[in-house]
């Protein structure tokens, strides 16, 4: 028997967001029409809620509520230390070791020719910029540790090696072609304390 339009449409909507696939969707949309309206009615303002109000930091590019971001705001944080990430729940995991103390820069991807993808795609110039504007003398690539993070890491090395800047890379405490957001806490430190110069 096929789905009602209502619900087709909302197993439909949720298919189309990442890793969610046909069971896992239509198992979703049946638990939200399951619940008491005021939750189903919850859950729909949060996520217009972090539409409309969530943006990008104009200093590091991370998510933000508030640009610039607590982040780039806060003089707590080390401004000789700068950490590239390729994507904003990277900075969150970063945070979660409570090991970093600098700031960051969100490249919002990593390079991919296969999927083309290159610099101009990437705020590697607003790096760049930042970079020739900063008091920064250490930059930590943590990109993740796959073929693109790789690429990514290098490229950028090899521009900023002749600004006099010190370019380190996080030590492979992660496992190749894993993501950043998915490893725990303890890897994380382990590989940011053993991070190597490139």
């Amino acid at each position: 028997m096929p789905l009602i339009a209502p619900l087709a449409k909302l197993v439909g909507e949720l298919r189309r967001l990442p890793g969610i696939g046909p069971k896992t969707a239509t198992r979703l949309a049946y638990h939200i029409i399951s619940i008491e309206k005021e939750r189903a009615l919850s859950l729909a303002r949060a996520i217009v809620s972090a539409k409309e109000n969530i943006t990008y930091c104009s200093i590091c590019y991370n998510l933000t509520d508030q640009t610039p971001c607590q982040i780039c705001r806060s003089e707590e944080r080390d401004s000789h230390l700068l950490c590239v990430v390729e994507d904003p729940k990277d900075v969150e995991a970063m945070e979660r070791t409570h090991e970093y103390h600098g700031k960051y820069h969100v490249l919002h991807g990593a390079l991919s020719p296969m999927e083309g993808i290159g610099p101009d795609n990437l705020k590697m110039k607003e790096l760049l910029i930042r970079l020739g504007t900063g008091d920064f003398q250490e930059v930590i690539m943590a990109t993740n540790p796959d073929v693109e993070g790789e690429a990514t890491a290098l490229y950028l090395s090899r521009l900023l090696k002749p600004l006099g800047l010190k370019v380190t890379r996080i030590a492979h405490g992660l496992p190749v072609g894993g993501d950043l957001d998915y490893a725990d806490e303890m890897t994380l430190s382990k590989a940011l304390e053993n991070r190597r110069e490139m």
